[in-house]
């Protein structure tokens, strides 16, 4: 048994999580082969071991069209495996940081504040995400963070002109996660939306490929949100608080 690592991290290969495990010096990130958490026992035993005393959870079943086909296995990652990890939290008095969706919304209106009501959801991958959200709130200590990001080059030929976003690049996202997973026991909120600006996502697309082509989100089978921006205007703030200490 080790004297006690001070944050615990899944997910640690993803990635955001590669990305954190470069900003949170000293955070323990035990691979997929070490915890699986869709198994209790595997998650029991490597909380025991660390001894944490915040968990950051960040592994999670991403493939939005994939899920569709593969429900099971997105129930059992994001929901199951959330429950499993939860519930030895809450044996250990373990600080819970979640990360979740701006896809828990319906993703018609844009512009989704912390506190406006979730759902209905426009996917399975969607429900995963909100089930879970649910799962950690029985936690007395806990902060659920929705964000959205992109890997750091736009990976696809095209970009949907028709799905509006505050999404921006893993690099864009990560550092600002990593500051409020310093700062989460001093955040006075259970939730907190981590992005940047409202934008199609081919105008995100284009930051970094120019020659990336316009899309409809048409073109895809699995259905997706017209507007899922997220107000950002309580990070903003805290964000500013911090600067200024």
């Amino acid at each position: 048994m080790t004297d006690g690592a001070a944050m615990l991290l899944t997910g640690g290969a993803g990635r955001l999580g590669t990305e954190l495990r470069a900003l949170l010096g000293g955070v323990v990130a035990p691979g997929e082969e070490a915890m699986d958490i869709t198994d209790p026992a595997a998650v029991a035993a490597v909380l025991d071991e660390h001894r944490p005393a915040m968990l950051i959870h960040a592994a999670a079943y991403t493939d939005v069209a994939g899920a569709e086909t593969n429900r099971a296995l997105c129930w059992r990652v994001n929901v199951e495996g959330t429950r499993n990890l939860v519930v030895e939290a809450m044996r250990r008095g373990i600080f819970f940081v979640h990360i979740s969706t701006d896809y828990v919304f319906e993703g018609t209106t844009g512009g989704y504040a912390e506190d406006d009501p979730v759902g209905p959801v426009c996917n399975y991958y969607a429900l995963t995400k909100l089930a879970a959200e649910a799962v950690v709130r029985v936690l007395p200590e806990h902060l659920v963070i929705r964000t959205s990001f992109r890997p750091r080059q736009w990976a696809h030929p095209a970009a949907f002109t028709d799905v509006y976003t505050s999404q921006d690049y893993v690099d864009v996202i990560a550092p600002m996660i990593a500051q409020v997973i310093r700062r989460a026991r001093e955040i006075p909120h259970t939730t907190l939306h981590v992005a940047t600006e409202r934008k199609s996502a081919y105008d995100l697309a284009r930051r970094r490929r120019p020659d990336v082509r316009p899309g409809s989100k048409r073109e895809v089978a699995v259905r997706l949100p017209d507007d899922i921006s997220l107000d950002v205007s309580r990070y903003r703030r805290l964000a500013s608080q911090w600067r200024d200490a």
